[in-house]
């Protein structure tokens, strides 16, 4: 199953996000299909959350599902 998740990147104490399209059995961090957006939570200035709205209801309209935290971060963003 295609799943949408994060997928960590950064240093310590320096997390920053990718999301991701990947098959659910893959690691946190390995392979991925696609990458659909971003999320950087320590972004001071400028946008810390960009996502391709194309290319995520593509991968919906595929049967394709999110992760918890990527749910309410694409709710929160529509809601913007």
């Amino acid at each position: 199953m295609v799943i949408i998740r994060f997928a960590r990147g950064g240093s310590k104490k320096r997390p920053f996000y990718n999301i991701v399209a990947t098959d659910s059995r893959n690691r946190r961090d390995g392979r991925f299909i696609e990458r659909i957006g971003f999320y950087n939570p320590l972004s001071t200035k400028g946008e810390y959350l960009r996502i391709a709205q194309d290319r995520l209801t593509y991968w919906i309209g595929v049967g394709a599902q999110l992760s918890t935290t990527v749910a309410r971060l694409v709710k929160k963003s529509k809601i913007a």
